[in-house]
């Protein structure tokens, strides 16, 4: 590392402790879920419908944490708003390990969905706004690259761990992250901003060094910052709504391109290829997202962001096609009246057809697994945190993660649904023409910001 990004690369470090709580809280439900159905006490059993919204629940509060990220991350600062939500998340499972029924065990998911949803928007601002053009891509994409990393820690500890213990390992990083984040600097954007310039001035030394042109990075910013707040009129100009709509198609396209179906459907693909131990092939998966989004992290400040967007959407259409084939050919009988349920239990179909073409659908999950982790997983978070003007960051960056997390819920709650409607191949054909949709709203919509300062990035915006 060079001297002067060091400090840098050590604010970002305490910032993404935030999307490593939220990963463990997405992972939280995956090996507790089985447990929860299987324990000895009545009031703390779930039952299917009961384990659908354990899991689900999270969405929910993440949707809210998303409306209430955009109102603090403004008024309150970047820095302020990582450091409070380590409290919904501390406090929620807190209300999990102490929980007597199953109600107290969705308060706690909401709990933690809630921080979430505010991690979700903020840890991303927070590190565009204090990292440089040449290192903000990696970093921004170390956002996504710790939530995955939560995940598959999630997974791998529920292997030893039973869910209160498991409950009591997922508080950690929100604590570490309230540690560390303590001793960060605000970022310089926000400062000056609230005309705070001299903390800004110190904030841009111990992000670039002591040998670093802070002044000229300071009036940089300060040319581009317009200390009016924002009214519902300025919602007219093309500077605000452009970069408002794009970031909202993103968070719909990351979401209706399949992603929480394809995850709620691995394990049962994984049971039908023989892997016997299901806990087992969800750190399988894990680490094929760990893996990929490590890759896009190294290689986006040279590739681009529009590149990985296009070989992500790629072969997340192709590896859906793929599913949908691996379908067909496995319930070549099914059709809109089928059973919605039949997809579960593909071993009373075609006997003998699945373990034939298994291999067809290991490789559908690890292909789009990848594709998604490459592309569509890391980048649209990273875009969202560059293209908004200051003045309305907070707003449009709620408008995102709100959209984001209603997207998942729908398409998480009422998967069942559209297996049941459109038939199971129907389904995963859709999301390979949701695939190739992204691909070319990408192409015409989406500006390349490899590169760029945000100063740059909202004159351009401005000016186009």
């Amino acid at each position: 590392l060079r001297a002067q990004n060091k400090k840098l690369y050590l604010a970002a470090f305490a910032a993404v402790l935030g999307p490593l709580s939220f990963g463990f809280v997405l992972g939280y439900s995956s090996p507790v879920i089985p447990e929860l159905r299987k324990i000895n006490d009545p009031k703390l059993r779930l039952d299917s419908g009961q384990a659908s919204w354990f899991g689900v629940v999270v969405t929910l509060g993440a949707a809210a944490g998303g409306i209430l990220g955009g109102y603090i991350v403004d008024k309150v600062g970047r820095k302020l708003s990582l450091m409070l939500c380590s409290i919904p998340y501390v406090f929620g499972y807190i209300v999990i390990i102490s929980a007597q029924n199953v109600w107290m065990l969705y308060f706690g998911r909401v709990l933690t969905g809630l921080a979430t949803g505010i991690t979700s928007l903020v840890a991303p601002v927070y590190i565009s706004e204090v990292s440089h053009p040449k290192v903000r891509g990696m970093l921004g994409s170390c956002v996504q690259l710790m939530v995955v990393t939560g995940i598959l820690g999630a997974y791998v500890a529920g292997i030893t761990l039973k869910w209160r213990w498991l409950a009591v390992l997922c508080s950690f990083p929100p604590c570490i992250m309230l540690l560390f984040m303590s001793f960060m600097p605000e970022t310089p954007r926000f400062l000056l901003n609230q005309g705070k310039r001299s903390e800004a001035v110190a904030a841009v030394c111990f992000l670039r060094g002591p040998h670093a042109d802070h002044a000229w990075e300071c009036r940089q910013i300060e040319a581009s910052v317009q200390e009016e707040g924002l009214n519902l009129s300025e919602f007219k100009n093309p500077s605000v709504y452009r970069p408002l709509l794009i970031g909202v198609a993103l968070m719909f396209f990351q979401q209706v391109t399949g992603i929480n179906a394809v995850m709620f459907y691995a394990e049962t693909i994984f049971e039908d290829a023989n892997f016997k131990d299901s806990r087992m092939a969800s750190v399988v998966v894990g680490s094929i997202q760990v893996c990929f989004t490590a890759l896009a992290a190294v290689i986006i400040d040279k590739t681009g962001r529009k590149v990985l967007l296009y070989v992500s959407g790629i072969i997340m259409a192709l590896s859906t096609v793929l599913f949908g084939l691996y379908f067909k050919i496995v319930l070549p009988d099914q059709n809109n009246s089928s059973n919605p349920d039949g997809w579960l239990t593909l071993n009373s179909a075609s006997p003998g057809t699945e373990s034939s073409v298994s291999w067809l659908a290991v490789v559908s999950v690890g292909l789009f697994v990848a594709g998604f982790a490459l592309g569509w997983g890391p980048v649209p978070w990273l875009v969202i945190s560059e293209i908004f003007p200051l003045k309305a960051k907070g707003v449009s960056s709620g408008a995102c993660v709100l959209t984001n997390w209603i997207m998942a819920f729908l398409i998480t709650k009422e998967f069942n649904d559209f297996m049941g409607f459109l038939t199971s191949y129907g389904t995963f054909w859709l999301f390979s023409a949701f695939c190739c949709l992204s691909v070319i709203f990408t192409a015409f919509y989406v500006p390349e910001t490899k590169g760029q300062t945000l100063e740059q990035i909202e004159a351009y915006f401005r000016t186009s």
